[in-house]
């Protein structure tokens, strides 16, 4: 037997168990690991203002606390809004069960000849086995459903604290990355560094501009056709629709519809027709002139970043996956060097390019000449 043989099984084993190891690691800590890279976001995110602050003479952990103080009340009253309408929502749906009961029993009375009593029908469904195997069964759903609302307003409060304390050590923390680095990678880093900041709030702030801009449109046409609660609906409406890419335009519209219906049908039609009609307006004239200099990147990169960022890492991915993809672009636009367009290439693309775009002047003549001498 070789002598390294010994030490190369040992050393095989060492690295199987090390991998083990660091997949079960990973695999308990992804949660965190989530968690923690929405709050570089909010972090990065929140850097602006934060700055602002500071250079008017506020410390740095105080202007911290007070923008993410904000953006913990926002979201609040967006959960306290949209909680009041789904309270009352459901409220009034258990006061009218009784009525739609009596009308249903009526309509089979009346279809089938029957002489079925709402209060028989009642007697016979509290005393049959089926309910209560059914509610034996399920009796620690309320608790399941408690632990769950417990741990996703943990996980929550875990983000928003991480995402304090990264705005909070910014500097130290660019700081302590820059001192492990040579001084001309410390350059590239802090570069690197001012464009995710850029791109990130310039996501966010454009976003949340156009949430106001939405939710005050929708709140209005709601309020004008008197459906109840057009302030939450609305709020819900400008928030979900722009922070919840590709699918939350369909999801943000369909509950205001739904609610119109239940007043009145027609109803539902106009706020369909609004919602549609406000959407083309937003897409073509509001988005464009303020994701322009944020967030401009191409609608099926911007698809196609969503669905990956929702594979990778689920309802977190579909919210960051925008603003990694135009940080990366970004930073490979700044990177990436680019060459001159061949003459020949530009003239197959057809297009009219601008003073200072396209080829020179001297270029096009060149061109021309060397056509002619051709032919």
């Amino acid at each position: 037997m070789p002598r390294w043989l010994p030490r190369a099984m040992v050393l095989a084993l060492a690295l199987v168990a090390a991998f083990q190891l660091g997949s079960w690691a990973f695999h308990r800590l992804t949660g965190l690991l989530v968690g923690i890279l929405i709050a570089s976001f909010l972090a990065l995110g929140v850097e602006p203002p934060i700055g602002r602050m500071v250079a008017r003479g506020m410390r740095r952990g105080p202007a911290a606390f007070l923008v993410c103080l904000a953006v913990v009340l926002g979201a609040a009253g967006f959960f306290v809004l949209f909680g009041s309408f789904l309270a009352g929502q459901i409220s009034g749906l258990v006061e009218h069960v009784p009525r739609y009961f009596d009308s249903l029993i009526g309509w089979i009375n009346r279809t089938f000849h029957t002489d079925l009593s709402r209060v028989d029908i009642q007697g016979r469904l509290l005393r049959s086995d089926w309910v209560r195997a059914y509610v034996h069964k399920n009796a620690g759903g309320v608790f399941d459903f408690s632990a769950s609302v417990l741990g996703g307003l943990f996980r929550l409060l875990t983000v928003f604290l991480f995402a304090f304390y990264f705005a909070v050590d910014g500097l130290r923390l660019r700081r302590a990355l820059c001192s492990l680095l040579p001084p001309a990678k410390q350059t590239e880093v802090l570069r690197a560094w001012e464009i995710a900041v850029n791109k990130t709030s310039g996501y966010l702030y454009s976003r949340g501009l156009m949430a106001l801009v939405s939710a005050v449109a929708h709140f209005i046409i709601l309020a004008v056709l008197d459906v109840p609660y057009a302030l939450a609906l609305g709020v819900w409406v400008g928030v979900v629709s722009q922070f919840i890419p590709v699918i939350g335009t369909y999801l943000a519209g369909a509950v205001p519809i739904l609610a119109a219906f239940a007043v009145d049908p027609w109803y539902a039609a106009w706020v369909l027709v609004f919602v549609v009609v406000y959407q083309q307006f937003e897409n073509y004239l509001i988005q464009p002139r303020l994701t322009s200099k944020t967030v401009d990147i191409h609608p099926a990169v911007a698809f196609g970043s969503v669905i990956a960022g929702t594979a990778l890492l689920g309802v977190a991915g579909t919210l960051i996956a925008i603003p990694v993809v135009a940080t990366l672009q970004a930073f490979f636009g700044a990177y990436v060097k680019r060459y001159h367009v061949a003459d020949d290439l530009q003239e197959q693309d057809g297009r009219r390019y601008p003073r200072g775009d396209g080829p020179s002047l001297r270029a096009r003549l060149r061109g021309l000449l060397r056509r002619r001498g051709r032919s």
